[in-house]
């Protein structure tokens, strides 16, 4: 009895030591800009839009959103948490989580421990001018909780920025009641794939119609005459960035937009795009253009599909805009999952490359591409080539 004991404590210790190193409490990475960053977040329902993820017919569009923005906090407020702080709506968002991950829940409770840089429901930063804004959009399948590093590092840099869940299509969405949604919807055609983006579409358009309101006091906020209507941006990861893409095409009110590494889901008529654009994609990028070049001219759907949204590059770039890809990066490391455990590395859906390094380069092009667009200012990396930066690559247009 004495050594099964024994045995037990030395299991339980080496198992506690193997998930602090893999499983470790983390905070998202600090921020780079002058300013310090308050977030809130909104319910919205469009009244105009009947819910098609749901079988209640009576249901309409409901959405949360998260606005980051430039703040004093000069009440010293703590940092907001990453994930819910109510323990019961952490559990019910966990369990969601966990289910899409397909993992044990247990395992992700260390989640609740993980801090932002951010101050909950603090007064915005007085400025003289209003500040533009981006609307962020997550990937299939996933959250705006792990895009929160990418608003965090805008917002510090004196950008408004409005995170979207795009309901049931997320991993998990919590609502102030206490319901938590989770995914509904495969994307596997070309047609649902159009279809699905049809309404994530809708949902930005949607959520600037309340910006709108928001800024002229319709909406009663503390951001009514703070935002900078002439001066929108639009950016996602994966089916957000199409979706930023898509948008930006689309919407008048949409002055510039970034596509993370996204697959489009609609091309047809989409080439004469000529607002300033960026497409910023993985590092495999190079190797897939060379393998597409042999089945170019092949009759299959996705084939053609494929070759119109080169197409698309190629205008964007003689547009003015950009087409880059990050060397040693994979998928997610446009997202925040490469900071939760080294695990996630050896999964191989993200990238050799150091992930606090490879998040960095995403948010300096990014901040660079808006800072040109919507401030008129800065512009310096998307000029071409940096020492700084070699694993950026800039992608010629003669390559598409």
């Amino acid at each position: 009895m004495k050594y099964s004991l024994s045995s037990l404590i030395v299991i339980l210790l080496v198992g506690s030591t193997v998930l602090s190193v893999y499983l470790p409490v983390f905070n998202l990475p600090k921020l780079d800009g002058p300013e310090k960053v308050g977030t809130q977040t909104f319910h919205l329902t469009d009244q105009n839009r009947d819910e098609i993820f749901t079988e209640d017919q009576s249901d309409k569009r409901e959405l949360m959103v998260q606005v980051w923005y430039p703040t004093e906090n000069s009440n010293n407020n703590k940092r907001d948490t990453l994930f819910p702080k109510d323990k019961e709506m952490f559990k019910k968002y966990i369990q969601s989580f966990s289910n899409s991950l397909k993992l044990p829940e247990f395992l992700l409770d260390y989640l609740k421990y993980s801090q932002t840089n951010s101050y909950e429901n603090v007064e915005i930063l007085p400025s003289t001018s209003p500040y533009p804004v981006v609307l962020l959009s997550h990937g299939m399948g996933t959250s705006r909780v792990l895009q929160a590093s990418q608003a965090e590092n805008l917002a510090s840099h004196g950008f408004i920025v409005v995170t979207i869940d795009h309901t049931y299509n997320t991993f998990a969405t919590l609502f102030p009641d206490g319901r938590v949604t989770d995914y509904k919807k495969s994307t596997t055609t070309l047609d649902e794939r159009t279809k699905t983006g049809d309404i994530w579409t809708k949902d930005v358009e949607f959520v600037i119609d309340q910006i709108e309101k928001l800024n002229s006091g319709v909406i009663e906020s503390q951001f009514k005459g703070k935002i900078d209507l002439d001066h929108i941006g639009a950016m996602g990861h994966s089916f957000g960035g199409a979706t930023a893409f898509n948008a930006t095409y689309l919407d008048q009110r949409i002055k510039a937009g970034v596509n993370m590494d996204g697959s489009l889901y609609e091309v047809e008529n989409r080439d004469d795009i000529n607002k300033p654009f960026m497409f910023i994609r993985s590092g495999s990028f190079e190797d897939w253009l060379v393998n597409f070049e042999m089945d170019r001219n092949s009759d299959d759907e996705v084939t053609k599909f494929l070759s119109d949204e080169l197409h698309i590059m190629k205008n964007v770039i003689e547009h003015g805009g950009n087409v880059i890809y990050i060397e040693g990066t994979q998928h997610f490391n446009f997202t925040d999952l490469q900071f939760y455990s080294e695990l996630i590395k050896l999964s191989g859906i993200t990238g050799d490359i150091n992930g606090k390094r490879g998040a960095n380069i995403v948010n300096q092009y990014v901040l660079d591409f808006f800072n040109k667009q919507l401030k008129e200012t800065g512009g310096d990396l998307i000029q071409g080539p940096n020492d700084l930066y070699p694993e950026v690559k800039f992608v010629d247009p003669e390559e598409l």
